[in-house]
């Protein structure tokens, strides 16, 4: 594992990492914050993944975590969103491709040999994590925002033994239905959708559910709201009866201002959880 830079930053440390990835086949990068409390022992872990076109550093310099994350004594970690580099599949289009990994592991051509960021997320960089630096695999929490929320509940519901909480930005919420699914669930899986219903949160909402809390932040001027689909996921949640409190927040859009006005809130929300 490579050190690219460490900064000091409320008195924990910004960290960017390079490693080579077992699940893409190729080097990834990801950012790591560890509080101050991380000097005397492990601490509670947050994953957050990012929305489409975003490497690691979108969030890690915009979503403002850091100050939230030093007060509450979590760690957070903020992986890349596809593998990259040459000889490394690609689209012309934003929403495919490099910057646009889905949290799928990709079964098609020309995607299989690299896209595997299911993979990457639940077993390999998680491994790098808790073998280099000092996070407690016990309290983990995952969130994300819009492709990355899309991602945080999927994975969460797949693993809830492991995700002690959970929480998302304007996720995609049901991508087998929208725009912002079928082409790239069809692209990475192919066209039997019985292989698209574990990554469509709406559908695991109904199948499985989520045996904690969830906490669900939605801009109602997000100019992708009928692409995310939010309303499909609430009414599972309600068939469901899933504990969760879902906040439509009033003239809020799709952008990072939007993720940072509430960051803080979800950072406490997993580390009252977390036992931070």
């Amino acid at each position: 594992m490579e050190t690219v830079s460490e900064n000091r930053c409320f008195g924990g440390v910004q960290g960017v990492y390079r490693h080579a990835s077992q699940a893409t086949g190729c080097e990834m990068t990801f950012g790591l914050y560890l509080p101050p409390a991380a000097e005397a022992g492990p601490v509670p872990v947050l994953w957050y993944l990012s929305g489409l076109t975003c490497t690691h550093e979108n969030a890690m310099t915009k979503a403002g975590a850091q100050a939230a994350a030093a007060e509450a004594g979590i760690a957070l970690v903020f992986p890349d969103t596809s593998p990259r580099g040459e000889g490394i599949a690609d689209d012309a289009a934003y929403d495919l491709g490099q910057g646009a990994g889905f949290y799928v592991d990709a079964t098609e051509a020309p995607w299989a040999p690299h896209f595997a960021m299911w993979s990457y997320m639940v077993e390999d960089l998680p491994a790098v994590i808790f073998e280099h630096f000092p996070c407690d695999p016990a309290r983990q929490g995952i969130t994300g925002h819009s492709m990355g929320g899309h991602g945080a509940l999927t994975i969460a519901m797949a693993h809830p033994e492991r995700f002690k909480s959970l929480s998302a930005f304007a996720p995609i919420a049901h991508p087998s239905a929208s725009d912002w699914g079928q082409k790239q669930l069809g692209a990475y899986l192919g066209e039997d959708r019985g292989a698209w219903a574990r990554h469509d949160a709406t559908l695991q909402m109904r199948a499985a559910g989520y045996p904690g809390h969830i906490l669900i932040d939605q801009g109602t001027q997000d100019q992708f709201y009928d692409l995310l689909m939010p309303g499909a996921l609430a009414d599972a949640i309600a068939a469901r009866k899933q504990p969760a409190t879902l906040r439509l927040q009033p003239g809020y859009d799709h952008s990072y201002f939007f993720v940072a006005s509430f960051m803080a809130d979800h950072v406490r929300f997993h580390a009252e959880a977390l036992g931070a």
